[in-house]
């Protein structure tokens, strides 16, 4: 792969990072902040619901963080683009869909296929 398209990913990458470590100091920030009483217990029914539907988003964020970490660390070892499975490049258009990949489509595929046999 091209130094250019690398630098591309690196940038596409870290602007990821950045956003979803915002989102997260946010998410942090409100919750900590809202001292909200409600005598009411649907209201705080409805709170709590909120409250658990937001940490399941945070944690696939935090999850999401991990990988775009592990991408830009291949992108300075050398080996973004390089498929973990059969070592080929793999293709622009998948990374640009999902940077953090480490399979190509086909590898992917027949990851996915095991799984539903499994």
């Amino acid at each position: 792969m091209e130094k250019e398209q690398v630098e591309e990913f690196r940038k596409i990458l870290q602007e990821q990072l950045d956003e979803l470590q915002r989102e997260a100091g946010r998410t942090v920030s409100e919750m900590t902040d809202e001292k909200t009483n409600f005598p009411d217990p649907t209201d705080r029914a409805s709170l709590e619901s909120d409250r658990n539907f937001e940490l399941r988003i945070r944690d696939r964020e935090r999850k999401l963080i991990l990988k775009i970490r592990e991408a830009l660390e291949r992108i300075d070892q050398g080996e973004f683009g390089i498929c973990e499975s059969c070592e080929e490049e793999i293709g622009a258009a998948r990374l640009r869909a999902r940077p953090v990949t480490t399979l190509c489509i086909e590898c992917k595929t027949e990851q996915e296929r095991q799984e539903k046999i499994g």
